[in-house]
């Protein structure tokens, strides 16, 4: 099939997060949703089939994960990243920050360290201070436009506070970083030196651009898969978020079951019906979707390079290697952080993610997210150049 992403579908009046909750925002009625990471594009056809299917069938029982969705998983990831996965290292969970919530309670104790590096997905923080965790940050140093690890604060943060668990973004929201083998390889060494385990978040592996390559962090060491728990989904890669399925890959056998032990406390171990069928049809089917996705994003990305370079120089894009959420900054224009969210939300009513979300180190910067027709991307990008 051949996919028309340019297709503008009205999404007011849905119950779309994304589009419908600019009341409890503050946010103008009117003003153009390019925050949350929820693209506007449809599904692929063989979701919507396998769903609508479903739906003709009209039956929403219990769901069970078997072996052909287990299959589908491990043909995805041994194709795209050299990475066969074995069933018993599979664990399902409505999404990743629930994951991420579940690995906090596994693997550390109240008052326990748990590390990551900002700017951060905003939710990383949260999760880990609700359950009464000690938040430690590693700033990603910003240079030249560019972001790295700052290895040294990172050995001495895991050593001083006894780090136990760190949360890596990996390729990175919101600076866009796809990080190589030799930097996931430090992270990892360091790791193992210091008992830290590793929770991967890989949500945005198949948003990766020419140039560069997703390293699945096991993959980046001996015995990586023995410290990390790679944490996956494909709502972002699909657009299918609300049908709540992600997969986690444990293959340390103590890890997985004290990860298991958890989501039985919590009540939670079976997905949903839904999530399963999408997710099956997705990795079985829809890898031509994928495909003209992303040389579609990539055309919106140049679209937003030369608009900036052309019209607002003093917005400076970092380098694109990954993900659909793109990290702008502001910083030339010398305003105040408020002052500039308010223009741009407000004024040009633009509705874009506050870089000051992300932690501190945000702040200057906005997060725009082009999974959207060309046309959207245009009027927005025109808005926000009125008003500065």
């Amino acid at each position: 099939m051949t996919y028309n992403f340019n297709e503008i579908i009205p999404r007011k009046n849905t119950n779309s997060y994304k589009h419908d909750s600019w009341l409890e925002k503050n946010i103008s009625k009117d003003s153009i949703p390019m925050w949350v990471a929820d693209m506007d594009f449809k599904a692929p056809a063989p979701v919507t089939d396998a769903l609508q299917g479903l739906v003709n069938h009209g039956v929403f029982g219990y769901a069970h994960v078997n072996e052909e969705y287990y299959n589908a998983l491990n043909n995805w990831f041994e194709k795209r990243y050299n990475y066969p996965i074995k069933s018993p290292w599979l664990v399902t969970t409505t999404g990743i920050v629930v994951a991420l919530a579940m690995a906090v309670k596994a693997y550390t104790n109240k008052g326990d360290s748990v590390m990551i590096q900002t700017p951060a997905y905003h939710p990383f923080k949260p999760t880990i201070e609700k359950n009464e965790r000690k938040c430690i940050t590693n700033s990603l140093i910003n240079k030249n436009n560019q972001y790295y690890i700052d290895f040294e604060d990172f050995e001495k943060k895991i050593l001083e506070n006894n780090v136990k668990l760190f949360v890596l973004c990996s390729p990175h929201n919101p600076v866009m970083r796809v990080w190589s083998k030799e930097e996931l390889n430090k992270i990892g060494e360091i790791c193992k030196r210091y008992n830290c385990i590793v929770f991967s978040d890989e949500i945005h592996c198949d948003f990766v651009y020419p140039g560069h390559k997703h390293i699945v962090f096991s993959n980046a060491g001996k015995g990586f898969d023995q410290i990390s728990l790679i944490a996956t989904s494909p709502s972002k890669t699909f657009n299918i978020p609300s049908l709540q399925i992600a997969n986690t890959f444990i293959p340390n056998e103590d890890l997985c079951k004290k990860f298991k032990s958890e989501l039985y406390k919590a009540g939670y171990h079976q997905p949903g019906i839904m999530g399963i069928l999408a997710c099956q049809a997705a990795y079985n089917h829809g890898e031509d979707w994928l495909n003209q996705l992303m040389e579609y994003l990539q055309g919106n990305i140049n679209f937003l390079e030369n608009f900036l370079k052309e019209n607002i120089p003093q917005v400076i894009m970092p380098p694109v290697e990954g993900t659909y959420l793109m990290w702008l900054d502001f910083r030339k224009l010398n305003m105040e952080h408020n002052d500039l969210a308010n223009l741009i939300t407000k004024k040009a009513k633009v509705w874009l993610s506050s870089g000051t979300d992300f932690g501190p180190e945000g702040e200057g910067f906005m997060r725009m997210n082009i999974g959207c027709p060309r046309s959207v991307l245009e009027e927005g990008s025109k808005r926000i150049k009125g008003f500065l």
